[in-house]
């Protein structure tokens, strides 16, 4: 919902898998969220970072490595060569 300013004033937004898209509820204990800093050449934090966001269905699979292997691949944050 929104105001009349136009920003958001919802108590609270559920958030996503960023692996499978699930929603992840409010009463979910098993997952994490994870804040990924942006750095530059010379390895100084830059101020920017992505957030991912696991849900305690894939970390209870024990799939969680993978999937934030292939989300950081996409990302361009992680290669796989030598």
């Amino acid at each position: 919902m929104q105001n009349d300013e136009g920003r958001i004033v919802d108590l609270y937004l559920p958030r996503k898998c960023s692996a499978t898209n699930r929603l992840i509820p409010a009463k979910e204990h098993g997952a994490v969220q994870l804040n990924v800093a942006q750095v530059d050449e010379q390895g100084t934090y830059s101020g920017e970072f992505y957030t991912f966001a696991l849900a305690g269905f894939i970390r209870q699979r024990g799939e969680s490595d993978a999937c934030l292997n292939r989300l950081l691949y996409e990302k361009g944050l992680l290669t796989f060569s030598k």
